[in-house]
């Protein structure tokens, strides 16, 4: 089953840079539309699998349309919030990873049991969500840039040569800030996943909690998550977005033996919000700070790419934690079980500290304005009108310099 956690978080990167591209390209409502809309139908589809190798084969489709969505989302809502309330608009926004993982709990909890199809319920309702998502992105209006960038009049092959040359130049210009971009993704999906996608096997194999007690526990931590993540996007606008990163690694270190050490579900419950929360007040600000870090025509790509990039990057978290567990071991009520505790306390620490190197020398744009920036076709077209007028302007300099010399010239000859 962890196969199909990091197969899905491995294809994420494709789907970021298809639909990002898309976006920078030709506005952000109707590629999020789309991509929300396929979403909904691999859900159904992953409902309907008969073989386990089916299942592997939607997950990885699932995962590349997945990848395009929070890019595209992230940019259309930084780009039309007001900029004193970005920060706690990048807080609500990130609630919808836990939010989303917290329904997916409770429905496990509640409705799977109940229900003849099992585990396929829950991916029927999470097509349900996606397809709402498209129906709501569909009433609301095109981002401003994009309404202002249709009144130029350009034929669609002007423009995606426009497009693919801005690209280019993109990529050699802020190839600096897409290697920042990717590692701080990295050290914090790392300390998404290794506290996450486990932590209800740590609970049963490392404490002996039944399925039930593990869920609940899980709940619990999610619910931390939330309000972590609306922390942190607040607290971002004016501590500053690095140094909201910075408070969360302190806050995460402190908790972390709350988190796994404790026997009784009461503790570790607490120790689950509490070190959850703490997660997502790193998270809580990364829409608005890497929408502002962003070269400006590519808010669609930079984001979501750098952001699915590091998911890659921590795609076998899970699995990692699984092998590690086969050989730090614990006994749990008289039965020889892995130590995922121990394995978890390592991870998180590791993440930890790339996320803090990452805090610590890294850029700040906080603020930025976003509403003024031009699309790619706009920024190219305008480069090449400079440089067609730079031509000109240097034309004109070399006709007078040819006037003189042929007027110094004349005068020399009537001398």
């Amino acid at each position: 089953m962890t196969t199909a956690i990091t197969l899905t978080l491995l294809f994420r990167p494709v789907g970021a840079i298809i639909f990002g591209l898309l976006a920078d390209r030709f506005g952000r409502k109707w590629p999020l539309v789309a991509d929300l809309a396929i979403i909904a139908v691999l859900q159904v589809g992953t409902g309907f699998v008969t073989t386990f190798s089916e299942f592997l084969a939607v997950r990885s489709l699932f995962g590349m349309a997945m990848g395009g969505i929070w890019g595209l989302a992230s940019a259309a809502s930084m780009e039309n919030m007001p900029v004193a309330s970005r920060g706690l608009y990048s807080g609500f926004m990130q609630v919808g990873y836990p939010g989303g993982y917290l329904v997916a709990s409770i429905v496990n909890l509640y409705l799977v049991p109940e229900s003849p199809q099992t585990w396929r319920s829950i991916f029927w309702v999470g097509a349900g969500l996606s397809a709402f998502a498209a129906f709501i992105r569909m009433l609301l209006p095109e981002s401003a840039i994009f309404q202002r960038a249709r009144v130029r009049n350009i034929s669609t092959s002007k423009a995606t040569a426009l497009f693919a040359r801005s690209v280019t130049v993109m990529l050699r210009e802020h190839w600096g800030i897409w290697i920042y971009g990717i590692l701080l993704a990295t050290g914090l999906n790392f300390l998404a996943h290794s506290s996450q996608d486990l932590y209800t096997t740590f609970m049963q194999k490392s404490k002996g909690f039944s399925p039930f007690l593990a869920t609940r526990a899980n709940i619990v931590g999610e619910t931390g998550a939330v309000l972590g993540a609306l922390l942190g996007g607040y607290i971002s606008q004016f501590l500053g977005r690095k140094n909201t990163l910075i408070l969360s690694i302190i806050w995460c270190a402190g908790f972390i033996p709350l988190w796994v050490l404790p026997s009784s579900w009461t503790s570790l419950s607490v120790g689950a919000f509490f070190f959850q929360a703490g997660v997502n007040i790193a998270w809580g600000m990364v829409a608005a700070y890497l929408n502002e870090l962003a070269p400006p025509a590519f808010r669609g790509l930079y984001p979501g790419t750098v952001y699915q990039l590091g998911n890659a990057a921590s795609s076998a978290a899970s699995q990692i934690e699984a092998t590690a567990g086969l050989t730090i071991r614990k006994q749990v009520q008289g039965v020889d079980q892995p130590d995922y505790g121990t394995v978890q306390a390592i991870m998180a620490a590791a993440s930890g500290a790339l996320v803090l190197g990452c805090a610590l020398f890294g850029p700040e744009n906080h603020s930025v304005d976003l509403n003024e920036a031009k699309t790619a076709i706009e920024e190219e077209g305008a480069n090449i009108d400079r440089s067609s007028s730079n031509i000109v302007d240097d034309m004109k300099v070399d006709d007078k310099h040819v006037e003189h010399t042929t007027t110094y010239a004349t005068a020399a000859h009537v001398v």
